[in-house]
């Protein structure tokens, strides 16, 4: 693995530019940068940097998937997770899966980089206001069945159509719909919509 390189995976080019020129100052060199989910994962596997940074929700893949391929693919690299949601789910999933940082973005990025020697030497750093929501991250203990469908729902598909797409009956789904929407205090489509926002479920293609 090369000494001081980073990735930088973000789909906004102005926040890829941004920490790229503030890693510069802070000595490191950017192997590299990626625009999507799928991007940063071969970037790593090529590159193998000493350190990725990754935004928790890109196109084609989302953080925690693409954190685990990391895992899989460079085991050394250390990764530092910034989120522009504030997901306790999300960011609780990453914490749990030992990423070695997690700052929110809308709280200011130097933090993050000043935490990078830190980092590097091994310690698991928090930014401001992210312990808070891992402390929160399981107070709604959802299955991974009512999270798929949670995730269709949102993207607008009928009971029969989920139904068909997890193998499962209408019935059964309406009775997960049900049991989801209680467990989380929401009455209606749009609460769950806005929900399944909060926790970057829109995107996502659960498998069964």
């Amino acid at each position: 693995m090369g000494q001081n390189t980073a990735v930088i995976a973000d789909d906004h080019p102005m926040i890829r530019q941004g920490l790229a020129q503030m890693l510069h100052t802070a000595a490191g060199t950017v192997a590299a940068e990626a625009g999507d989910g799928l991007e940063a994962i071969a970037m790593v596997r090529r590159h193998k940097p000493n350190l990725l940074l990754l935004d928790i929700a890109m196109p084609y893949a989302r953080g925690i998937e693409v954190f685990g391929e990391v895992r899989r693919w460079s085991p050394d690299t250390r990764v530092i997770v910034f989120s522009g949601m504030t997901s306790a789910g999300l960011i609780g999933e990453l914490a749990q899966a030992g990423a070695d940082g997690i700052f929110l973005k809308r709280e200011d990025l130097t933090a993050l980089v000043t935490s990078i020697p830190a980092i590097m030497e091994g310690r698991h750093t928090f930014g401001p206001g992210v312990k808070d929501l891992i402390e929160n991250s399981g107070k709604t203990d959802l299955t991974a069945r009512e999270r798929q469908v949670l995730g269709l729902v949102a993207q607008g598909l009928s009971n029969r159509e989920i139904g068909d797409r997890l193998a499962i009956s209408a019935k059964t789904v309406d009775n997960h719909r049900s049991k989801l929407m209680r467990k989380i205090n929401v009455h209606s489509v749009a609460e769950l919509m806005s929900y399944a926002m909060r926790e970057g479920l829109l995107d996502t293609v659960w498998e069964a």
